[in-house]
């Protein structure tokens, strides 16, 4: 029953684990309903650090969190966005062209100032929560970023027919996935009570978002713009997280 939670593990994060062999293509899209549990242990992972950090001057932590965050996750999900940035720039709407681009390793104009932007907010974004011991947030925006990279692969086509995206797609356990999302939307409002209400329609409303411009640009999704979605969703539950904090507080 663990293997598929280490399969996902292994994708999501560089966290070390038992070496798998012989890895079944039902094992790795059994794996897709992990993917949460996976933002929370990452989540858990990084308020147990800002806690213990929590003396130190906030700028200079947040730094330090943010790179441990992008070395858990191998930067795998900005890899994705940088790709994604490119691609939808150069494609000049352009679908086949749009998917060319995704395939290019290097790196473009818009994939260098889309991650310069991205991680400056997070930055931001983490000094502000560390500052406020806002602990939840931390823990909620890695969740809630695999969430809907699980709702993605649900409602929306896989586009490359090889590769482990397109195993993920193939071989889903769809009320395994379901039952995860559910359990989500009920354990979030339970862990922070109303404040819930605003993340989750964050969530929603990034999530729809950028599902419509895929189905626009290139009728469907690819493991690079599913990165995407998680570094996007991610950095805005942190801004909300803040926006709320600022509301509350004044």
């Amino acid at each position: 029953m663990l293997r598929p939670f280490i399969i996902a593990l292994q994708f999501l994060t560089r966290i070390p684990t038992p070496r798998l062999n012989e890895l079944g293509e039902q094992e790795i899209g059994r794996s897709l309903a992990w993917y949460p549990l996976v933002g929370l242990l990452l989540g858990l992972l990084l308020a147990t650090l800002g806690w213990f950090g929590r003396e130190l001057p906030a700028s200079l932590y947040a730094a330090v969190l943010l790179a441990v965050w992008v070395t858990l996750t191998g930067a795998l999900h900005l890899d994705g966005l940088a790709d994604s940035a490119d691609a939808w720039l150069g494609g000049l709407g352009d679908r086949e062209k749009t998917l060319e681009i995704m395939k290019d390793p290097y790196c473009g104009p818009a994939a260098v100032v889309t991650l310069v932007l991205v991680l400056l907010i997070k930055f931001t974004a983490l000094e502000h929560l560390l500052t406020t011991e806002n602990w939840e947030a931390l823990v909620l925006a890695p969740v809630l970023g695999r969430t809907t990279l699980v709702v993605l692969f649900l409602t929306t086509p896989y586009v490359r027919p090889n590769g482990l995206g397109s195993l993920l797609a193939n071989h889903l356990p769809r009320r395994a996935c379901i039952i995860v999302i559910l359990f989500t939307l009920v354990a979030v409002p339970l862990f922070i009570g109303i404040a819930a209400f605003w993340l989750l329609l964050a969530a929603a409303g990034i999530f729809f978002a950028l599902r419509t411009l895929m189905l626009r640009r290139i009728s469907g999704a690819t493991g690079d713009t599913a990165g995407a979605l998680i570094e996007i969703t991610e950095t805005v539950m942190l801004l909300t997280a803040v926006l709320m904090n600022n509301v509350i507080h004044g």
